[in-house]
């Protein structure tokens, strides 16, 4: 095992130091220029659609893809999952509060990536062998450029990413908080979950779509009020909050001390990590699922892309204050001012017990049942998305339903095994594969950049 951490720290000291902070924020800002600023000029579009589009009882999925409201909701559950409870935490405590500004930061540049990655997605989507609507990078690297090898890298990475390692990671934070929080057996709760995703998935696209279009609003609510609730508790320490955040992006030391051993390049390093794995902004999975929008123009449903963002930013920013605010408070408490001492060493757990902890602050136990409920529905459905994503791509590679069937036995294994795996070496490799399956993606988008920018100027002038 401790071989395996090393090489994994190892990659992702490549990856995430040297290479993909700079590509995800330069492709970002590529876009974004690119593109005029579309997620600004396309922001109130966007989320007119979206509440527009909302419903909890919508048209069957099948074979020719799903409605508009139910590709973005798959798409939000692959992006809403511990990555905006869980990655917060992690986020704040190795990087300092200034990861979350970061996290803004890539989330901004991210909603023109995931806009461009949307259209490609819609604009060369086909169907397999059995008459079925897919899309993806995988079919865009292939059909737009003709590179049939880097497709294949592609579907190859995305199914370790989230279908097997991603799908870990969710599930090894469900039953960490279920075990904190509930003392419930760690191969109990691996069990159940197992169990329950195997139902899901084997019922194919129609289960996976009428289960996230239910899921998404209900559980966003249901979020929503018990942040409401806690930073009205914590209003008091609102301001030092966004004031920490903002000084710690580009000078840790003056909140956390000099013992912290924070640096503006950790704080860089872990808001855009742990930004790409709430949003997924550039790195190729939520066009699988917007590919399959029924009677929808690219243009739109690409929009509604960079909505996904933008809710799961609000999301994991909300979760961030609530972190924060429940830490100032607590150093406040012991007689502490914030500028002369690391006020998050005041957590002495790591991923998820640190948002349990910081809702215990506020509401005691009830704080860590809460932070499990929502988890387990928040990771539930990211889940679910990934999984979709990964099968798309069994698909692209194998086109057979054995191949479905096994993949599918594969998931269900990997979900209960995590239940026994640290969770530092779960979150690194899902870093690694993430930071991986990026690379061709990027390089796609920057080379088909032209057709982007070519459908959403004939849109303009409609």
């Amino acid at each position: 095992m401790h071989a395996l951490e090393t090489v994994v720290n190892a990659v992702n000291g490549i990856l995430w130091n040297n290479i993909l902070i700079y590509l995800l924020v330069g492709v970002g800002i590529f876009f974004t220029f690119r593109l005029k600023f579309i997620q600004v000029r396309g922001f109130f579009s966007g989320m007119k659609m979206f509440f527009s589009g909302v419903s909890l009882k919508g048209e069957k999925a099948g074979k020719n893809g799903m409605s508009s409201f139910q590709a973005v909701a798959t798409a939000i559950a692959g992006q809403v999952g511990t990555g905006n409870l869980a990655g917060p935490a992690t986020a704040i405590i190795l990087g300092g509060p200034g990861a979350l500004f970061w996290i803004w930061v890539s989330s901004f540049l991210g909603m023109a990536t995931i806009y461009a990655e949307a259209i490609l997605a819609i604009h060369f989507k086909t169907k397999d062998r059995n008459g079925q609507v897919v899309g993806g990078p995988a079919y865009y690297i292939e059909r737009g450029l003709g590179m049939k090898w880097l497709a294949v890298l592609f579907a190859v990475l995305i199914i370790m990413a989230l279908g097997l390692i991603g799908n870990m990671v969710q599930s090894n934070s469900i039953v960490e908080a279920f075990s904190n929080s509930f003392n419930t057996p760690t191969w109990l709760m691996g069990l159940i979950l197992a169990s329950v995703t195997g139902l899901v998935i084997m019922g194919g696209i129609k289960n996976i779509a009428a289960v996230v279009e239910k899921l998404i609003p209900l559980m966003a609510l249901f979020y929503l009020l018990g942040v409401v609730v806690i930073l009205t508790i914590n209003s008091a320490y609102l301001w030092d909050a966004c004031r920490v955040i903002f000084v710690a992006a580009f000078d840790p030391e003056a909140v956390l001390g000099a013992g912290a051993g924070i640096a503006i390049q950790q704080a860089a390093r872990f808001g855009i990590a742990r930004g790409l794995f709430s949003n997924e902004a550039g790195m190729g999975s939520t066009p699988h699922a917007h590919a399959v929008a029924k009677d929808t123009a690219p243009e739109q449903q690409a929009f509604l892309a960079m909505m996904g963002v933008f809710i799961v930013c609000t999301i994991v920013t909300l979760t961030g204050f609530v972190i924060i605010t429940s830490a100032l408070k607590d150093w406040a408490a012991l007689g502490n001012v914030v500028g002369q001492g690391n006020f998050l060493s005041i957590y002495q757990v790591k991923g998820i017990a640190v948002t349990q902890q910081a809702y215990q602050s506020v509401f005691g136990a009830f704080g860590g049942y809460f932070v499990s409920i929502a988890l387990l529905c928040f990771a539930f459905s990211t889940i679910v998305g990934w999984y979709y994503y990964a099968e798309t791509n069994v698909r692209y590679l194998f086109g057979s339903e054995v191949a479905i069937r096994i993949f599918q036995m594969m998931v269900v294994a990997c979900i209960f095994i995590a239940a026994f795996f640290k969770v530092d070496l779960v979150w690194d490799m899902a870093d690694m594969f993430n930071g991986l399956m990026v690379l061709p993606n990027i390089l796609a988008l920057i080379l088909l950049s032209t057709i982007v920018v070519k459908i959403t100027k004939a849109a303009q002038k409609k």
